[in-house]
């Protein structure tokens, strides 16, 4: 899906700084935008993980003018590379509910409506009066108990850990124009936009870019066990466009009240639109930050899906049945300060294989002289 670079950044993207990849004949690049211009930082600097490292956000080759776009025979990749991908789930109290209408469902799409109504109103307005792991929220939860309306994803949306999870392996992240995969056997998913946060490895977040973290409804609804072969699968997790890096112009505060707005485009005609409001997260995005690092090192740095507040509940086909993909869905998740994430649905069964893990990453480096440049 051919995008023009000018189509996908924000308005404003002159003003700022951004980082990405670029997949060329030789190999990918490390790839910058400042001041309007777009550089070729690979040959100072292999990978992404070790520009954020070395704060190696200047110098570089000129490619031209953002305009002019990539040099032919180049497209554009996730802006991220050696990071791990993590995901903070269950992070909004409308995401809370519609989890533990998943969970009671036991996946069924069509029960999913019989439960959602009462469930609001028994639930909704506590959980969005209470913050996360206060007294508060203690005394909500004997009360919900006591009610038989207790849950497993209540327990992570207003208790005091968070839940964070491993989303996507090393490298298997899909950029802006790529196919995006839901599993074959899957009928009741959605995609989740939502902002993502690039942190390097001693804890310091130096960016933001925009993220779908694709969710198998029927599959985690059945079983949490399951959440992994809901979460993880070829192309399931898209990242970009480009990493907007924090200055003076763009900070944390700035992703605090960003609005991350999605367009589902089907096939058919069908069109369904949603907001990501990030001023209505229950917890901090700096608290995620801090529950993801916990007792654990990220010697290359992460980035981390902050959730969403967006839980498609409009029916497509079937009176009752909700929201699920179809084929060929062109999904848009946008944001005026980050750009457009554009991918079309695909299964992941038949989406392109990932064939450039650890291992061939490295022997291209190794082939093209960089080794020594992550």
């Amino acid at each position: 899906m051919a995008t023009m670079l000018s189509d996908i950044l924000p308005q404003d993207h002159s003003a700022g700084r951004f980082l990405g990849r670029a997949q060329s004949p030789e190999g990918p690049c490390v790839i910058a935008i400042r001041e309007g211009q777009l550089f070729d930082l690979t040959a100072e600097v292999a990978t992404v993980a070790g520009a954020i490292d070395r704060r190696a956000f200047d110098g570089g080759r000129p490619l031209g003018p953002v305009e002019a776009g990539l040099p032919e025979g180049w497209s554009l990749l996730s802006p991220i590379d050696l990071q791990c991908v993590k995901a903070a789930g269950v992070t909004f109290a409308l995401s809370a509910i519609e989890r533990v209408i998943e969970e009671r469902a036991r996946g069924d799409a069509t029960r999913a409506a019989e439960i959602r109504t009462g469930l609001e109103e028994k639930v909704g307005a506590g959980i969005r009066a209470v913050v996360p792991g206060t007294p508060e929220a203690d005394e909500l939860k004997a009360a919900l108990i006591e009610q038989g309306m207790w849950s497993q994803y209540l327990e992570v949306a207003i208790g005091p850990d968070a839940e964070v999870f491993s989303k996507s392996p090393v490298l298997s992240t899909v950029g802006a124009g790529a196919p995006i995969g839901v599993r074959s056997d899957s009928s009741w998913n959605n995609p989740e936009p939502e902002v993502v946060l690039v942190v390097d490895p001693r804890g310091e977040v130096v960016g933001a870019t925009l993220g779908n973290d694709v969710n198998l409804r029927d599959f985690e609804g059945r079983s949490a066990l399951l959440l992994s072969k809901a979460k993880d699968n070829t192309a399931s997790c898209a990242i970009g466009p480009f990493i907007r890096l924090f200055d003076n112009g763009y900070t944390i505060d700035d992703v605090r009240t960003a609005n991350v707005d999605l367009l589902i485009e089907g096939p058919e005609g069908y069109r369904l639109e949603g907001a990501n409001l990030m001023a209505e997260i229950s917890r901090d995005p700096l608290e995620l930050v801090r529950q993801t690092l916990s007792e654990h090192h990220y010697p290359d740095g992460f980035v981390l899906f902050c959730g969403t507040l967006f839980a498609p509940t409009q029916d497509r086909d079937t009176p009752g049945a909700g929201f699920t993909h179809k084929l060929g869905d062109r999904v848009t998740i946008s944001s005026h300060r980050l750009g457009r994430l554009v991918n079309i649905v695909i299964t992941s069964r038949d989406a392109p294989a990932w064939e450039l893990g650890i291992a061939a990453f490295m022997r291209n480096l190794a082939q093209r002289g960089l080794i020594d440049r992550i």
